[in-house]
């Protein structure tokens, strides 16, 4: 215990003996000037840090401003790009259904002049797809010389075909009564065998036409895709214009004839424009 103490001792008197030392350097260095000159180090040494520190902070929120700006500038540019390529993609489809229509319409005004007979093409504006009677309108009437009766033909996909007639005339419009209403009758022919038939509508352009009166002899002289043109018989079409293709035929044990479904050659539910015809008089501008 006795040891302890002195060891206690003695390190209580190096520590005293260290504290005066410290001490002394230090009046010593007031003395003579030198800590206050490394006090004015430090503090300018931890000034500079600091200033250091706020420039540090102030360019970088200044870049994060800079950045978030640029991104907000990118970003308003693209929508602009964006805007211009919608623009610039409607314009491509409107070219392209322009020059399809330009197309349409050389095609149809080629067929109107090579017709022998005066027509007058027209454009459909109006569908009537009530069931069993639909009509079609058009956008030419008594004013452009359209008369009741007349056939109306179409071209279409390089094939020409009978759409219908005419059974209404306004000044500026008239109702076209096409070949599928259950009111239309067409004197028609086999082209191949010259067969006279009847061919009627059912009443909707999704339905196929009825073909009857032809004589059940005829049956091995018929092929599917046989073509069916007009008579020309009456007076009330022309003759040999195109109606359609057999695509079925149906043998009746109680009936003389045959049942023949015919495709129609006019894809009506894709039909825009017509031509009506004048069969009383001559095209004039035929080349």
């Amino acid at each position: 215990m006795a040891k302890l103490k002195i060891r206690l001792n003695i390190k209580l008197s190096e520590g005293i003996f260290a504290f005066l030392l410290v001490l002394s350097g230090v009046f010593l260095s007031l003395s003579s000037g030198g800590f206050v000159l490394n006090f004015k180090n430090i503090g300018f040494s931890i000034f500079s840090a600091a200033e250091m520190q706020v420039h540090n902070i102030s360019s970088g929120a200044q870049n994060t401003f800079n950045a978030v700006k640029e991104l907000a500038d990118l970003k308003e540019e693209y929508n602009k790009l964006l805007v211009k390529l919608e623009k610039y993609e409607m314009m491509q489809r409107s070219n392209t259904e322009i020059k399809k229509e330009n197309e349409r319409l050389k095609q149809q005004l080629d067929f109107s002049q090579s017709m022998e007979e005066k027509n007058y093409p027209a454009q459909i504006i109006a569908r009537d797809l009530s069931n069993q009677n639909p009509l079609i309108t058009i956008n030419k009437g008594s004013s452009s010389g359209i008369k009741k009766n007349m056939p109306v033909v179409a071209f279409q996909n390089g094939n020409s075909g009978l759409v219908g007639k005419i059974v209404e005339v306004g000044k500026f419009t008239s109702m076209v009564m096409p070949i599928y209403n259950s009111n239309c009758s067409v004197s028609s022919r086999l082209q191949n065998i010259r067969d006279l038939g009847l061919i009627s509508g059912q009443g909707s352009v999704d339905k196929k036409l009825k073909m009857q009166y032809i004589r059940k002899r005829t049956l091995p002289d018929l092929h599917y895709g046989d073509l069916v043109v007009t008579s020309g018989e009456n007076s009330n079409y022309m003759r040999d214009i195109v109606i359609g293709s057999i695509s079925e035929i149906r043998i009746i044990e109680y009936n003389s004839s045959l049942d023949i479904d015919i495709t129609p050659i006019i894809d009506f539910s894709r039909l825009e424009n017509v031509v009506v015809v004048n069969m009383r008089e001559i095209n004039e501008t035929k080349d």
